[in-house]
């Protein structure tokens, strides 16, 4: 049985992960919302407006009312200023069992700030809410994602063919990584 706490506060040594709030809209339209480059490889479409992050940032405060809602702002502390998310993007409580979803802000990038935050969520999946596998995928053409993902601990597991349809319409390939409380890390 898991062990439920919803999205509270996770420090590192750089960061702080906690729930967004209305005041990251700005942060997370210029940092990476509207940066065709940072979302070329996700599968939602770079922001047109503030308007279009507000109603997302708005969905995301409102799920914070359930336990099993785990989606961060990751802040670096000396700017206070939201540079990225990290969040469950896929949870099952029957199998203990949930996937890992995040961006950031391409002025961030090769920083290890990503593997910093990948690496807190992961303990607190498993350590705190009793979590027994965490997953991960990337676009197969997205290297770098799959370097945070070995550098944070997880292992890679193979390739997933034409597993998602892209903005374009088109099949792409997905990297699937993993790591459990039951093998070593």
């Amino acid at each position: 049985m898991l062990n439920h706490k919803g999205t509270i506060t996770l420090e590192t040594e750089r960061l702080f992960l906690r729930r967004f709030e209305v005041k990251d809209i700005e942060d997370a339209f210029y940092n990476w919302c509207k940066d065709e480059e940072v979302t070329k490889y996700l599968s939602w479409p770079p922001h047109s407006n503030t308007e279009v992050t507000k109603n997302i940032i708005e969905s995301w405060i409102n799920n914070y009312e359930s336990l099993e809602y785990y989606n961060w702002a990751i802040e670096l502390k000396e700017t206070s200023r939201a540079i990225g998310s990290i969040g469950v993007v896929d949870l099952s409580n029957q199998h203990r069992r949930c996937e890992i979803g995040y961006c950031i802000g391409k002025e961030f990038w090769g920083k290890g700030i990503m593997t910093e935050a990948l690496k807190a969520v992961i303990s607190f999946a498993v350590e705190e809410i009793g979590i027994v596998r965490v997953q991960a995928m990337h676009n197969s053409q997205n290297v770098a994602s799959g370097k945070v993902m070995l550098k944070a601990g997880m292992k890679y597991e193979g390739r997933l063919y034409s597993f998602h349809i892209g903005k374009d319409g088109l099949p792409y390939d997905c990297d699937m990584y993993s790591i459990t409380s039951l093998r070593s890390r």
